[in-house]
């Protein structure tokens, strides 16, 4: 149990680096979504849209080299030659995107329909954020979950602190001040909210100037090209999950009639951050498990901690699930402060399984990881594109964002159906698939009776909630002792 104590110490302070800014980013949607902030729920679906196409050009710009560095970190022997020539890849490849979308940002601003304003914030933001991605990717191969935290922490709190400040208290002080009235400036929100974007990063990447300062700028061309074959897949897995976690408003914004489609997109995108705490647990989980998947593949069976580690995930996610939708609609007013969200209340449920099944996709992704056959994830993740662009492009028009909420949740399970099929040929792990089941399926059953059926019926979800918590403590409790045990 050892390394399963390891596991969960690095998880949980990867848990604050990304659980503990993402509550405190949390309180930007009741500020975006209270009414006299923002001038609409349109805006907000503005703002969501160019959120979108921030995820895919993030996956574009580190192109998989971020997951490659891991592996050929823990794979080879001389580490300052991978240090090197990944950040040297990078470094070419994002002031190469930089200087080619300066130049056509007004062209790129055309063709998707973002006021080129924005995108000229958007660019900078790119380039400051790829420039970080092998300083963090270090920090967490070096087992350095601290300094991380710290830094993913700060990166939040400046962005939250500007953003307050610029949507609240800029327009009262520009009352009383000369100064601050020379820079605020009216309708300008959306502006300020990619400014303040803007300056987080910046600082952050300026903590991270010591990682360049102290690295050897050594490029070896045959292990960059050994970098990139392995790379490549994941690249474009990214791009197919950049596809089924945002493109979807861009979808909506493109199939919907323009008098509503800004306004289904807000309500959607403000609706869907209820299902963040399950994000936040998957992507903790994701963080710890990653580079203890590497570490530990030559150990003696190390099958056997993938196994229970996938075990120990089902359990947490299904309490997170079924908790979350038991009480939706006494977290809504906290996190969505305007009604005028409220009508997207349907999709949370939706969202929160599909990224329950996400999760459990990335704990199954073991298998090719650490077998180098990272093609197949490519392969999973275009089918889950595929699935997701069909069903979105079929039904939105009828269903709107219903239609976007059913076919994340789809593709999603899909994959991970797929990723447990392959992985049992090429890499069998002995999952404990009984006990998975009954957890998945107590989980499911209840969520659904309980915001379909019983919805805020208090008393019959706690009940729920508490026979499905007996049920869990009991069937884990031998587990938990010894992992308690010091």
């Amino acid at each position: 149990m050892g390394t399963l104590k390891t596991l969960f110490k690095q998880t949980f302070i990867y848990g604050l680096a990304t659980v503990l800014p993402r509550m405190l980013s949390f309180i930007l949607v009741p500020l975006y979504t209270t009414k006299g902030v923002l001038s609409s729920v349109a805006e907000y679906g503005e703002v969501s849209v160019i959120f979108s196409y921030f995820v895919l050009f993030n996956v574009v710009l580190a192109y998989g080299m971020e997951t490659a560095f891991f592996r050929f970190f823990n794979k080879e022997d001389n580490k300052s030659q991978v240090i090197g020539t990944a950040s040297i890849s990078l470094i070419i490849s994002s002031l190469g995107f930089f200087a080619l979308a300066l130049v056509l940002q007004k062209q790129i601003a055309l063709f998707i329909d973002i006021n080129v304003k924005y995108i000229n914030l958007v660019i900078w933001i790119l380039l400051l954020d790829a420039l970080a991605i092998i300083p963090f990717a270090w920090l967490r191969a070096t087992q350095k979950p601290m300094r991380y935290a710290v830094i993913k922490i700060l990166n939040v709190v400046i962005n939250l602190g500007l953003n307050l400040f610029f949507l609240l208290a800029l327009k009262n002080l520009s009352l009383q001040s000369n100064f601050f009235e020379s820079i605020y400036k009216p309708n300008f929100e959306i502006s300020y909210i990619f400014i303040a974007n803007l300056i987080a990063s910046g600082l952050t990447l300026f903590l991270l100037i010591p990682f360049y300062l102290k690295t050897k700028f050594e490029f070896n061309k045959v292990l960059w090209k050994s970098m990139m074959r392995y790379a490549f897949p994941v690249l474009i897995a990214g791009i197919a999950f950049s596809i089924n976690e945002t493109f979807d408003r861009i979808l909506l914004k493109e199939l919907l009639p323009s008098n509503i489609a800004e306004t289904d997109i807000g309500m959607y995108s403000a609706c869907y951050k209820i299902a963040l705490f399950m994000t936040l647990f998957a992507t903790a989980y994701r963080l710890g498990i990653e580079p203890f998947f590497f570490s530990h593949a030559k150990s003696e069976n190390p099958q056997k901690n993938y196994a229970r580690i996938l075990e120990f995930f089902v359990a947490f996610g299904s309490i997170i699930l079924l908790t979350v939708v038991v009480f939706a609609d006494v977290l809504k007013p906290y996190i969505v402060r305007s009604q005028d969200y409220w009508e997207a209340m349907w999709v949370v449920p939706i969202i929160l399984l599909a990224n329950f099944c996400l999760g459990i996709y990335h704990n199954l992704s073991v298998w090719y990881k650490i077998t180098d056959k990272t093609k197949f994830g490519a392969y999973i993740s275009i089918v889950g594109a595929i699935i997701t662009l069909v069903i979105n492009i079929l039904f939105i028009k009828e269903y709107s964002y219903k239609a976007s909420a059913v076919a994340t949740l789809v593709a999603y399970a899909i994959m991970m159906f797929l990723s447990y099929y392959y992985g049992r040929k090429y890499y069998p792990i002995p999952y404990n698939l009984k006990k998975i089941g009954l957890y998945l399926i107590l989980s499911i059953g209840f969520s659904i009776l309980s915001f379909y059926k019983f919805r805020e019926h208090y008393t019959i979800g706690i009940s729920m909630l508490i026979v499905f918590l007996t049920i869990i403590f009991f069937s884990e409790k031998d587990q938990l002792k010894q992992l308690l045990k010091r």
